[in-house]
């Protein structure tokens, strides 16, 4: 813990030396400036508008409301028109006299329902062309659940693999790739909460339930300072308030799973909450009387949950009080009905967050948080009296103080300070015999403390240029207990073991991280943006899958494993049509990865026990580039849109493949995607999707040896991933349709059809050997998962 006080201590004084300095009226000024700030919240459930738009005609300035719906704007003394506007609701305006600081909370009621007309975003009808980020996208989860779900089950990690420049992992798969990235390099957050596996069953649902959800914001290129930890991407994922004017209880019943949610004030304009829970009921199915007991599938059981909870409290205009929580499990049981063999295999993720934001004046907000998160895993099985376990996990205990300034109309600065405590628990595992308990070493656990100090302003110079800098300060060290196993190179038996007692240093890291980015207005439909970031990332996934699996071990940084580090250049050019009708973009980019992670070749997980993970790995570099193109039309009865990814992802590992460059697994040449939306009337929405997508490479055998034992030998060769699979693609359709409006009750059912023309897409390819009249035939053989498959949803609410 000293490693972090001085710099921590110094920033804090720094911080509030600022908040002091900011909050003081600067005499001698010959234009008297005030500020007009306050909450936008939505005026039928009371919740925050993230990302409303609020600006004065007179000069057009303007900004928009943070997460919790905060905005304010400095202006010169005098008269104005602010105007307060969200899509898909009534815009307001209000004539504000400015010779003093100015109050103005604003409720925006929906626009009245004559159509179910969706819109695909809920941002600034010009942001993409006018704002500077680049790389983000922004999805509401109302507009998620107007497209084709698999099985009935709406995905938000689904839905963002639609968008350039993310590839999904595979068939059915909700794990993602972003810009040549793995998967570890994805930082998923849930209320500030890091989610370390965010699939159910085995990467083909996520852990997040829809109903639960507000906002989801991809941030994969032009990353601001206030996030870092990660080289690809962040996914912020908000879950919902709580309605605090009505109560209300929102459901649904499909294929796979049924939930329900309830909301509702605790003490009206001022307390909400919200309960929402999700559960499959599969495994209700999976015994007598539905399934005989001579079936192959007799003794199986698997289903997950999902339970996710939240209560706000608004003690004053300048404090209010979050609580907000997760808890979600899988859970599969296998029992032979033939004899006692069995396995039982549960994991899963538990996050908490409080926050308290606090408002010390107009200018100066601010968002400190407590955070837990904890992932583990384990596999039991057995049979008789011999019984064994393998488990691995990890717990994070975190804080952060997030502020942010805003002077003027043309400064927003965000600082702050966040830290983190992780304890990492890699494979370990436990065996017995009846009374007879086997060594296999004590549990091994590692603990690291994990820090970082930030800065970032976003500037306008001009009307046609607004630039962002930042600089992250980040700190990471390894701390005891810990034991170093050496190993002989040659034997790769210990040979000695090096002890460190609790809370000394094992390896200790510090860096800076510069973020910039630019954007240049052409014309008002048009700009060119840039970026340069750089990252550093502390913990690490190691991985036998191309996929994220429930046995992937997350480990830290260590005086083995350096940090990786990426670095990211992007430029891209934006442009509108038809009063912004139609959005445009195209972005390119070029990344750089250093000290990247891969198991050795010949490693088995068992090779782990009672010995360091990170023993067994290999280090390497990667580098990413291409371009992402983008075409939506972002509103009107008709709409979605097309994105085409065209991206070369290579890796160089001298341990691996002879050393000589290879492409990556996850190398993906084309990715498309064409998503469309069409609301025929207030009753019928239809929606589809197309997806299609290189294949993912593969290494197969390039030889063959026939013993005269009988035995075949496989020779793989020097070349890694050699094979690349057939293309993937396939088209989703969807139906809603809308029950008649009652006074308290509406429904809805969803019909959806996933892989309408029935492609069968490689998910594995194997080789069969057949031995015939002294003849060998080799025969390789694809397996497919998923077929054509109808699903019918229903949706209540009252």
């Amino acid at each position: 813990m000293r490693f972090f006080f001085p710099g921590v201590s110094f920033f804090l004084s720094l911080c509030f030396f600022s908040i002091n300095l900011f909050a003081q009226d600067k005499p001698g000024q010959e234009i008297r400036k005030y500020t007009i700030s306050g909450f936008v919240k939505e005026a039928s459930s009371g919740e925050s508008l993230l990302g409303t738009n609020v600006y004065v005609k007179e000069g057009l300035h303007g900004t928009s409301t943070n997460a919790y719906g905060f905005y304010s704007l400095t202006l010169p003394k005098g008269n104005y028109t602010l105007v307060v506007s969200f899509i898909g609701y009534i815009e307001q305006q209000f004539k504000i006299n400015l010779d003093k600081d100015v109050r103005q909370n604003v409720s925006l009621d929906n626009k009245p329902v004559e159509t179910r007309e969706v819109t695909v975003t809920a941002e600034k009808e010009d942001k993409n062309v006018q704002g500077i980020e680049m790389g983000k996208n922004t999805l509401e989860v109302e507009k998620i659940k107007t497209l084709p779900s698999f099985l009935g089950e709406v995905d938000v990690l689904k839905s963002i693999q639609l968008l350039p420049g993310v590839q999904s992992a595979g068939e059915g798969n909700t794990g993602f790739y972003v810009r040549g990235g793995g998967p570890d390099q994805n930082l998923i957050l849930l209320d500030e909460a890091t989610v370390y596996n965010a699939s159910h069953l085995f990467g083909f649902f996520s852990v997040f339930n829809a109903d639960a959800v507000q906002n989801i914001t991809l941030t994969k290129g032009g990353m601001p300072a206030n996030y870092g930890g990660r080289l690809a991407s962040v996914l912020d994922i908000q879950m919902k308030e709580g309605n605090n004017q009505k109560f209300n209880v929102d459901g649904g019943i499909g294929f796979i799973a049924s939930r329900l949610t309830i909301q509702g004030p605790i003490k009206k304009d001022t307390s909400s909450f919200i309960v929402s829970a999700r559960r499959t009921f599969v495994d209700l199915f999976m015994g007598k009387p539905f399934v005989k007991a001579s079936s192959n599938i007799n003794g199986n059981k698997y289903y997950f949950y999902d339970l996710n909870a939240k209560v706000n409290y608004r003690l004053s205009d300048k404090n209010r009080l979050f609580l907000s929580s997760y808890f979600g499990r899988d859970v599969f049981n296998y029992k032979s009905p033939k004899s006692s063999f069995y396995i039982k295999v549960p994991w899963g993720n538990a996050t908490a967050t409080a926050r308290w934001n606090h408002l010390f004046n107009d200018q100066l907000f601010m968002n400190t948080s407590l955070i837990y998160t904890d992932y583990n895993f384990q596999f039991e099985g057995g049979q008789d009296v011999f019984s064994f376990k393998l488990f691995s996990g990890i717990t994070d205990y975190g804080t952060k103080a997030d502020l942010t300034w805003l002077p003027d109309v043309r400064n927003t600065v965000k600082f702050g300070v966040n830290y983190i405590y992780h304890i990492f628990v890699p494979s370990n595992a436990s065996a017995k015999s009846g009374s007879v308990v086997f060594d296999l070493g004590k549990i091994l656990r590692e603990y690291a403390h994990d820090g970082a100090l930030y800065i970032n302003d976003d500037f306008d110079v001009s009307e046609k240029l607004k630039l962002n800098g930042g600089l992250r300060f980040t700190l990471f060290q390894q701390v005891g207990p810990f034991d170093r196993f050496i190993k002989d190179p040659v034997k790769k038996t210990i040979v000695d073991t090096i002890s460190y007692t609790s809370g000394q240093s094992v390896k200790s890291y510090h860096h800076l991280e510069p973020r910039f980015s630019m954007r240049y207005s052409l014309n008002h439909l048009s700009s060119i943006k840039a970026s340069y970031t750089q990252n550093y990332q502390y913990i690490h996934l190691a991985s036998l899958s191309a996929i994220s699996l429930p046995t992937d071990v997350w480990i830290p940084s260590s005086d083995k494993v350096e940090p990786q580090f990426g670095t990211q250049y992007a430029l891209g050019y934006f442009r509108n049509f038809k009063n912004n009708l139609y959005e445009t973009s195209v972005e390119v980019y070029y990344k750089e990865m250093k000290n990247q992670i891969e198991y050795e070749d010949g490693y088995m997980p068992e090779n782990s026990v009672n010995d360091n993970v990170d023993n067994n790995f290999v280090f390497g570099k990667g580098w990413s580039y291409g371009a992402e193109f983008f075409v939506k039309k972002a509103k009107g009865k008709f709409n979605g849109w097309i994105g085409y990814t065209l991206a070369w992802t290579k890796r160089n590992f001298p341990d691996l493949n002879n050393g000589n460059t290879y492409f990556a697994k996850f190398d993906r040449r084309h990715d498309v995607s064409i998503v469309l939306v069409y609301e025929l009337n207030k009753r019928w929405t239809f929606g589809a999707t197309w997806v299609y997508a290189t294949g993912n490479l593969n290494t197969f055998p390039e030889r063959l040896y026939f013993l005269s034992n009988g035995n075949i030998v496989e020779d793989y060769g020097s070349q890694r991933n050699n094979y690349r699979l057939p293309s993937y693609h396939r088209l989703d359709i969807s139906a809603t349709l809308y029950g008649k409006k009652k006074k308290k009750y509406q429904s809805s059912w969803n019909f959806s059809v996933f892989n309408v023309y029935d492609r069968y897409n490689p998910y594995i390819i194997y080789f069969d050997n057949k031995f015939e009249n002294n003849t060998i035939t080799i025969q390789a053989k694809q397996i497919s998962l998923f077929p054509m498959l109808p699903s019918v949803t229903y949706n209540f609410s009252f």
